[in-house]
């Protein structure tokens, strides 16, 4: 009796190293990228939340609350409203004066100079 051996051809090898290489370069592209999408994603919810402390800032001072809320009238005063009182660091905003009972958009410089807007709302 005659024992044959089983196995993969050299071709068959090289057909499943081609098509390897084939779907990595079509992956790769794909995820290069991310680190700049998600620096921007990360500036995008800093400054929601720089919009959102405005916000509840103003009603606050509004309601006559004024011992936990700040006086807004800098585009800059918007990092003392987020806890913890300051910007994240590597985050920079653009000054620019806000008038009381106004609104303003602002612009606010992320890591990789990824930048966004948000809206400070001026209260004395």
């Amino acid at each position: 009796m005659k024992s044959r051996q089983s196995g993969f051809t050299l071709i068959e090898l090289v057909m499943v190293i081609v098509i390897i290489g084939i779907l990595a370069a079509i992956a790769v592209p794909k995820f290069v990228d991310l680190s700049s999408q998600a620096n921007q994603a990360a500036t995008n919810g800093v400054a929601g939340a720089l919009s959102s402390a405005a916000a509840v800032n103003y009603a606050a001072r509004k309601a006559g609350n004024t011992a936990n809320t700040s006086a807004v009238d800098n585009c800059n005063d918007g990092g003392t409203l987020l806890q913890g009182g300051a910007l994240p660091t590597g985050y920079t905003i653009t000054s620019l004066a806000v008038a009381a009972d106004a609104t303003a958009s602002c612009t606010l410089t992320g890591p990789g100079t990824t930048t966004a807007t948000f809206t400070a709302i001026g209260i004395n």
